[in-house]
């Protein structure tokens, strides 16, 4: 099958660059996860949804797409919170694993082809240790197996920075065992009831670079073609993964082909924080909105761009979907005709130049527009397939429109169905007894209370409304 061009942004290289899989027809993206000791934030969900989106369109050119997304289930905070409730650190781990895969799904996230956990890589973990010290590139002391940084000539070419700025960028802590400042833990030694394994260098744990290193490469092998993450993530952590990656083999490994990082989000304009109490978490948001409105803010701005998520953002996202879905609402009687080479679609085409989603979104919106003046029915049909099957690859179009627009802005005062249907009902029975007065008075109570309603063909709709 012959696959449209896609365009990545490669970190590595700071330029965008033609996706080349290292087979044909195949390719591995691995997307670091959460750590699992709390519910995540909504700036954690940004990356799941965007790479989400870009499994999507991979899934459209390549036969064969393996997509990880790791949880790690070993990490001082999870120590931590397991300790304040007394309980081993895998409640705490299985109990967020959890509440992450809802909140996620919630999203309106396909499954990722494999979800893997750090602890069940302790071996692979070890061995790659064994390796990096074999190589020269580690050593042990005081219970602790350190990465030598001095020993990888190019390391910092990932993130691009001095020796003085990593140091910075790291909060390293110069240690008595270290050989150099810059060297970072691959194995820690574990005391009294912290978790820990049996290794060569004594009862300890994983540090956290080495567990995504491992998982990549029993995974996926010594290459991976897509490595996704924010861009907090560049330096150390993926620095050090791509150090760890590299010099653990014998020859000259390819670690990475192709890097990508998500920008991070603000909160009306600032940074979100717990000081700013501007902190929120999806499932917070999930209470109040439906997980498509929230999946489509996110992809509201370019995924190397910050975004701003606000009020204004959510009232666009939501005044958006109520402009789809009434296009689909209105074409309800003509069947879709599937386009015959989504990559043909000006959304596809968005989204294979470097996952351009504002770009996306303003062609979906072109689409509506389209679909509302159309007349012709097999005009309506072709409009319709090409929209309907570039809302799925943004992850759109979950709901029957009837069902989303009784969904969305559902508060808590809201108006019930039943007492919804009864004044239906009520109006319906004015109406037959030609009290056309108090049907237009049953009509004027529903919509001050936000209720809309709707005369159709195939009867009376009602829909929710600011």
């Amino acid at each position: 099958m012959t696959t449209a061009d896609i365009y990545i942004h490669n970190t590595n290289t700071g330029k965008k660059e033609r996706f080349v899989p290292q087979t044909p027809d195949k390719v591995t993206m691995y997307v670091c996860g959460p750590t699992v000791y709390n519910r995540i934030h909504f700036g954690n969900a940004r990356p799941a949804v965007i790479f989400d989106t870009f499994f999507r369109v991979l899934q459209t050119q390549f036969k064969d797409v393996v997509y990880a997304r790791n949880i790690t289930d070993i990490d001082d905070k999870i120590n931590n919170a397991a300790a304040e409730e007394g309980v081993p650190i895998k409640v705490i781990a299985d109990r967020y694993s959890k509440a992450y895969q809802d909140d996620i799904e919630a999203l309106h996230n396909l499954p990722p082809t494999l979800e893997p956990r750090a602890t069940e890589h302790i071996d692979e973990i070890i061995s790659i240790i064994t390796r990096l010290i074999e190589r020269g590139h580690a050593y042990a002391a005081d219970g602790h197996v350190l990465f030598h940084v001095p020993s990888m000539k190019d390391y910092g070419d990932l993130s691009n920075r001095n020796t003085e700025d990593m140091i910075a960028g790291a909060r390293v802590e110069v240690a008595s065992y270290k050989k150099d400042p810059m060297d970072f833990v691959l194995w820690k030694p574990s005391t009294g009831d912290l978790p820990g394994w049996e290794s060569p260098w004594g009862f300890g744990r994983p540090g956290w670079h080495i567990e995504c290193t491992a998982m990549i490469n029993k995974h996926m092998g010594e290459t991976v073609d897509i490595h996704g993450g924010g861009t907090d993530l560049v330096f150390p952590h993926h620095e050090n993964e791509q150090a760890q990656g590299r010099c653990s083999h014998d020859h000259d490994v390819e670690y990475v082909r192709y890097w990508m990082h998500n920008n991070m989000m603000n909160i009306n304009g600032e940074k979100m924080s717990k000081s700013l109490g501007n902190f929120v978490t999806v499932e917070e948001l999930l209470a109040k909105h439906p997980g498509e409105l929230l999946r489509f803010a996110l992809l509201g701005a370019h995924y190397r761009s910050v975004l701003n998520f606000s009020d204004d953002l959510q009232a666009q996202a939501r005044m958006a979907l109520d402009k789809f879905y009434t296009a689909l609402q209105e074409t309800a009687h003509v069947e879709a005709q599937q386009p015959a080479d989504i990559s043909e679609t000006a959304v596809f085409k968005a989204l294979a130049d470097d996952m351009n989603t504002p770009e996306a979104l303003a062609a979906m919106h072109q689409l509506a527009t389209a679909l509302f003046k159309a007349e012709d029915e097999a005009e309506i049909a072709r409009l319709k397939g090409e929209f309907l099957a570039s809302g799925k690859l943004l992850g759109l179009f979950n709901h029957e429109p009837e069902d989303w627009f009784k969904l969305v802005g559902k508060g808590a005062d809201a108006m019930a169905e039943d007492e919804i249907l009864a004044m239906i009902e009520a109006r319906a029975e004015a109406k037959k007894a030609k009290d056309f007065a108090k049907a237009d008075g049953i009509r004027q109570t529903m919509l001050d209370r936000g209720v809309e309603i709707q005369d159709t063909r195939e009867g009376t709709r009602w829909r929710y409304i600011h």
